[in-house]
């Protein structure tokens, strides 16, 4: 099918009547284990002409059990339609995680599914798929339930890089420390950033420096810090970059976090443009320096820093 079908909650999911392939999480980040459990349906789904879709959740869990202090998400939800729409899917459940939902025993959590999809065929899920009232339920449980109601379970083994297992916590811990090529190697892609370029108070231009204010408000905040990046605009041409991220001691009091991107080559791009930015290395952490002329001295050296990364 060519274009991705979403549906806000299993019990308004009205899908044609082909087999359905169902990969179920919450799958923030869509990171490397997330596309194994993923590609798993799709593939599977393609020789019987049945369907591939995701059931995933909204809000986090975290939001429901422990509000005071939610897990912040690696990528907000119209984001993580995007990735997920570019894995060959054909269906995207949004299920709301409420009380409600939350209640639902892990024995019954199956004869529910079925109940919503009456053509499910197949569940593919990660090894530590847990599920069901007080996450009681397991790999082994789903297994145990699908099979009395004819259903296929497939469960993907967890991916390990670097001697640990991939996960969107340790991608969360990677960008909080700033290792951000070890966390892009996790999540098979560049961490993005989007947002519109907004006008700011020009003092880059003052120093030789413009920079492209773009608007974003992360749930999980990267490290603060200067980063080599390529910047995608509408019409998919690419520009390479140095990007700041912070609170611009130097400039202005601490407040919102700043992402403030200055190319390293001419661009027609201007206030309004919706843009990309892809995040590739980690240059230095923020710093305040003694004025403006110490800050000019360091821009240009992160932009020659960043340009020999890019040569290479």
């Amino acid at each position: 099918m060519s274009a991705l079908l979403q549906f806000d909650g299993l019990e308004r999911a009205a899908l044609p009547a082909r087999p359905l392939h169902l990969a179920i999480g919450m799958f923030d980040g869509v990171h490397l284990g997330h596309q194994s459990v993923i590609d798993s349906a799709v593939h599977s789904a393609r020789p019987s002409g049945g369907l591939a879709g995701v059931l995933t959740f909204w809000p986090h869990p975290s939001a429901l059990f422990r509000p005071e202090n939610p897990t912040p998400l690696l990528m907000p939800v119209e984001m993580k339609r995007r990735v997920l729409g570019g894995l060959g899917l054909d269906f995207l459940i949004e299920q709301n995680f409420s009380r409600e939902f939350a209640r639902i025993e892990a024995k019954d959590f199956v004869p529910f599914l079925q109940r919503c999809l009456p053509r499910l065929s197949a569940l593919y899920v990660g090894e530590n798929f847990r599920f069901g009232r007080g996450r009681l339920g397991d790999v082994a449980t789903l297994i145990e339930e699908a099979r009395k109601v004819g259903v296929a379970v497939f469960s993907a083994p967890r991916l390990n890089h670097n001697g640990a297992p991939i996960s969107s916590s340790r991608i969360r811990e990677l960008l909080a420390v700033g290792e951000i090529t070890e966390a892009n190697a996790l999540l098979g892609y560049s961490y993005f950033a989007e947002g519109v370029v907004e006008r700011g108070r020009q003092w880059g231009r003052t120093i030789g420096f413009p920079t492209l204010n773009i608007a974003w408000r992360p749930e999980l905040k990267p490290r603060f810090g200067v980063y080599a990046v390529e910047v995608w605009d509408a019409a998919g041409k690419s520009y390479k970059g140095v990007a700041n991220y912070g609170s611009r001691p130097t400039v202005e009091a601490a407040g919102q976090p700043l992402l403030e991107v200055h190319l390293l080559e001419d661009s027609p791009l201007t206030y309004g443009d919706k843009l990309k930015v892809c995040w590739l290395h980690f240059l230095r952490p923020e710093s305040k320096f003694g004025g403006l002329d110490d800050l000019r001295g360091q821009i240009a050296l992160d932009a020659e820093n960043a340009r020999r990364i890019f040569s290479k």
